[in-house]
């Protein structure tokens, strides 16, 4: 049996947090968790938390505005974030896996959106779930389906014919290829499932979202998930552009629609739900569904900061993520928690969590976004995934006895980290990865990707003019001037 002595460790929301406490853990699980002796004296003070689970991400291997994606709304971000498509998906996946260990991740959503094109989708997986394995975190991973819409909300012919001849030969070799029918994306998810899927990967049907997907695909997936129990991930209501698509095309309503076709139940995960009206908020709540928000990704590509305290109250279970775009663009859980925290916790007196129950549940959800087992808590009998922060360096001034909580929520990052335990093994430890070099891979990725960017030439050359035109669609689309 392996075994922490920590300072301090959140246990329960409802107390303060346990002071000297002794936890220890056996075959992947918490056995113990008891009072602890003082440490000696002098030795280093640290708090105990849950592992993070980020419950929303794309496993970028890089930061996007390297690829001149920055400022950007999501529409056109999209097609520029071609250029990052990654050289080799193995090493790809291994950075992104090994800065969200590095920040208190334990398990993390990847919802596959770029894959490299050099392997097929069965090797690409397999690819990922290395890396994954090699770094010892937990992962769910679920492939992007989508079928139709590929640069706006409706014909691409539309789209190609504002653009010059040669500029929309470019385009349409680009972005507009043929799409797999709906039956064989079904049968190629479960075929990844069953090559990779275990303890450790979970493996869910990734609709990238209903803009995105017909109506046969997402009826196929909602009714093969009905019969599995397998999962679903997708995004919905992002931005004000598919806010308003979804009013045109569903004038019943989306969430209605996606509750008529039998996809709104407890397996699915949303992402973002930036503009998600009150009504459609209480269908996911009385679906069970979970909602991932992603603010440093919802500020960066100015898309909103979505009714996520309105969500909660309403009894929405609400969940924390990444989107790939920190806000430094450093891939630090800890401070998305707290932004999360911080934009949607209430005003002054009206707020709407304490800290620990959103640390907590924010945890859990996660968690059960991701597939992960259990709730998330440091107890006998959960999966033993464990955040040590180092409390010396949090409490800096050590002026007096103040709530731990309180301070990782006013200035924790992933600085603080110490150690990680996932599955009862130290995937992090006196705040190095065990299993990984992250600064030679993410070197590694940046000589294949500056040797690599030359083959994106003839779409860089033409970028000026597809972005303009992407944007002059949108804003006919909303009525703009």
């Amino acid at each position: 049996m392996a075994s922490i002595k920590v300072s301090h460790a959140l246990l329960d929301p409802t107390r303060p947090v346990d002071r000297q406490v002794a936890i220890g853990w056996k075959d992947g699980v918490f056995s113990e968790v008891k009072p602890g002796t003082p440490e000696r004296r002098g030795a280093g003070r640290r708090l105990a938390v849950p592992a993070l689970a980020n419950g929303h991400d794309h496993a970028r291997p890089l930061a996007l505005s390297s690829f001149g994606a920055a400022f950007m709304g999501l529409e056109t971000w999209l097609p520029r974030s071609m250029l990052a498509t990654p050289p080799d998906a193995h090493l790809a996946a291994l950075a992104p896996f090994a800065r969200a260990a590095r920040s208190g991740c334990g398990s993390v959503m990847v919802h596959y959106t770029r894959p490299s094109g050099r392997l097929s989708a069965l090797d690409e997986a397999r690819a990922v779930a290395r890396a994954a394995g090699e770094v010892g975190i937990r992962i769910a991973y679920a492939p992007a389906l989508r079928d139709r819409n590929p640069l706006v909300y409706g014909e691409e012919a539309d789209m190609l014919a504002r653009l010059p001849a040669e500029v929309a030969a470019i385009v349409e070799d680009t972005y507009c290829r043929p799409a797999a029918p709906p039956e064989a994306m079904i049968e190629m998810t479960e075929a990844i499932g069953e090559a990779i899927g275990g303890p450790m990967v979970d493996v869910q049907f990734g609709p990238a979202g209903v803009q995105w997907c017909s109506h046969a695909l997402l009826v196929a997936i909602a009714e093969r998930s009905a019969a599995t129990g397998r999962g679903v991930h997708m995004h919905l209501l992002e931005t004000p552009y598919q806010r308003l698509w979804a009013d045109r095309t569903f004038p019943g309503g989306i969430v209605t629609y996606l509750k008529d076709i039998g996809l709104l139940s407890p397996r699915l995960t949303l992402a973002h739900c930036v503009h998600a009206r009150p009504g459609e908020l209480e269908m996911i709540a009385d679906a069970g569904a979970v909602i991932v928000t992603n603010s440093s990704s919802n500020m960066h590509l100015g898309s909103g900061k979505g009714p996520i305290a309105d969500a909660h109250g309403r009894g929405c279970r609400i969940a924390v993520g990444m989107d790939g775009l920190a806000f430094d663009e450093d891939d630090d859980m800890v401070r998305e928690t707290r932004l999360a925290n911080a934009l949607h916790g209430g005003p002054a007196f009206a707020r709407t969590w304490d800290r620990k129950a959103f640390l907590l549940e924010s945890i859990a959800n996660g968690r059960a976004a991701t597939g992960a087992p259990g709730a998330g808590r440091i107890a006998r009998g959960e999966a033993a995934d464990l955040l040590v922060l180092d409390y010396d360096r949090l409490d800096r001034d050590r002026i007096m006895d103040v709530d731990p909580i309180d301070l990782l929520f006013a200035r924790a990052s992933a600085q603080e980290v110490s150690d990680l335990v996932v599955a009862g093994r130290y995937v992090v430890r006196e705040g190095q990865l065990t299993g990984v070099d992250l600064e030679g891979t993410e070197r590694a990725l940046r000589e294949l990707y500056r040797h690599e960017i030359a083959r994106f030439a003839a779409l860089e050359g033409a970028w000026p003019v597809i972005e303009r035109e992407i944007e002059a669609w949108f804003r006919d689309f909303s009525g703009c001037c």
